[in-house]
């Protein structure tokens, strides 16, 4: 490998942010516990900072460290919105991790050394870097799901995301080191040229490529791989489960593309069936399952588990129209995501997780607003027009057409009008049923995080009557006309 200094300014968000990261680690060292707040103004801008570096870059798309980095649109889409995404979790958790002591240094660091993984990982063009990307993503969440020490429940859905994680993880190093050894080389695009060329021992690629997507199914919570994310989701801080359950997702769908397009693209006819079967599986399971749920943060990883499908059949088209559409998809559920955990952490407060969909009884009589914008969230992830969630199923739904998976299409339908159920049964419980306190509510002095989650609700409104300008930049990072 030979060095060349430009491609350490290609790397320059990274960079920034690994910099800010270690200045910031610094820094707390040295505050006060009344002075914590410093912690995530600081780290608040190391994400805007690291942002204004991707958005001034006019760098054409370019390859750096011999192909192990990817400079290009589709990176620097995916990097915006997981750190948009990222930003908008950090000042939703103040007001929650301050109520509980657990305003310290320690959750800003790990969120920020896991941002980095997910940077790294959307720009792979090596299985090493891919790897390296991943795990830097993974063990700084498996911490973050530990944070709260004084909590049984969050110590065991640490151990369960470890331990399933850890075994994930050696699922997709096992299916790389054999493609490795069927393509000799680590190099997404080498592999893909002797994918192209045809490789001396074809069934041992065929091999590794069903590992890589059990690996990948693992890291979405796809089904039937999917048995850590509802007890991740419970168990965790909510503060956390934000976090887990919106920007990660974005990262999800950038290392599926870099590894089944990027590097095993000759191989669709066989990856396509596969990430259909998981979005049938996941389609069912998720929507199914969740209708059985009390516990929100349940529900709602169910619920993810059901998006996850949508996203899959996206992937499964298997062109850059799909792959256009599963970005969008992918954002689209992160978006929607933080407002649904963000009115849990607005209405949570110390010894009072707001978790349980009882505890949204009446909702609507003690702060309509409040209430609507939880409407908009369930809502929009149901997928009803004209909110952002419906768009989004659309175009997925149109990929899996076009693919010619007329029968996934009409699962994922079927599914969807399933899935609706449990969403219209938090919408009901909020406007029908009566609260079960007459007082008032207590909501946070956070102006912050009820400005900006009121922003966010009312996002999905304009974004769902608004939503060209984000599917065309979509569609140019793939070189489509927009």
């Amino acid at each position: 490998m030979t060095f060349n200094i430009h491609d350490l300014f290609l790397l320059l968000p990274e960079d920034f942010l690994l910099g800010a990261i270690c200045a910031i680690l610094l820094i707390d060292l040295f505050l006060k516990p009344a002075q914590r707040p410093v912690t995530h103004w600081l780290s608040l801008a190391a994400l805007l900072g690291t942002m204004a570096l991707i958005l001034s870059d006019t760098d054409p798309a370019v390859t750096a460290f011999n192909g192990a980095y990817i400079h290009d649109k589709i990176a620097a889409v995916l990097k915006v919105f997981i750190l948009g995404v990222s930003a908008v979790v950090f000042v939703f958790a103040r007001g929650y991790l301050r109520d509980r002591q657990l305003f310290i240094g320690e959750y800003y660091l790990l969120c920020l050394f896991s941002v980095l993984g997910m940077l790294l990982l959307v720009s792979a063009g090596s299985l090493v870097m891919v790897y390296l990307g991943l795990e830097l993503f993974a063990l700084s969440t498996y911490g973050l799901v530990a944070i709260n020490r004084d909590s049984g429940i969050a110590s065991e859905a640490a151990m369960k995301y470890f331990v399933l994680g850890a075994l994930a993880s050696g699922l997709l190093l096992y299916g790389m080191s054999m493609i490795y050894g069927a393509a000799h080389t680590l190099d997404l695009d080498g592999i893909r040229a002797a994918v192209t060329a045809g490789v001396e021992h074809p069934n041992l690629l065929t091999f590794g490529l069903v590992f890589l997507v059990v690996g990948i199914a693992f890291k979405f919570g796809a089904a039937p791989f999917h048995m850590w994310l509802p007890d991740v989701y419970q168990g965790s801080p909510t503060a956390v489960t934000i976090f887990i359950g919106s920007a990660p997702k974005i990262a999800a769908f950038g290392m599926a593309y870099r590894l089944l397009e990027a590097g095993l693209g000759g191989l669709s006819p066989h990856w396509s069936l596969m990430l259909g079967a998981l979005a049938a599986a996941s389609l069912a399971i998720g929507n199914v399952v969740a209708i059985a749920q009390t516990n929100l943060k349940r529900m709602l990883a169910y619920s993810t588990i059901s998006h996850v499908g949508f996203l899959l059949l996206g992937l499964a088209n298997g062109t850059p129209s799909g792959y256009a559409a599963a970005m969008f998809y992918a954002i689209s559920y992160a978006i929607m995501a933080t407002v649904a955990f963000g009115v849990i952490l607005l209405l949570a407060r110390a010894g009072f997780e707001a978790e349980e969909i009882a505890d949204f009884k009446g909702l609507n009589q003690r702060n309509p607003w409040y209430a609507f914008i939880m409407l908009l969230a369930m809502a929009s992830l149901a997928g009803i027009p004209p909110l952002f969630g419906f768009f989004a199923k659309l175009l997925v739904l149109k990929a899996a057409v076009d693919a010619g998976m007329m029968w996934l299409a009409m699962v994922a339908i079927v599914f969807a009008i399933i899935g609706c159920y449990y969403y219209l049964y938090v919408i009901k419980v909020m406007y029908f049923d009566k609260p079960e306190s007459d007082a008032a509510l207590v909501l946070p002095q956070d102006r912050p995080l009820r400005w900006l989650l009121s922003i966010n609700g009312v996002a999905l409104i304009v974004l769902g009557l608004l939503w060209g300008p984000l599917i065309g930049w979509c569609y140019q990072a793939f070189g489509l006309p927009s």
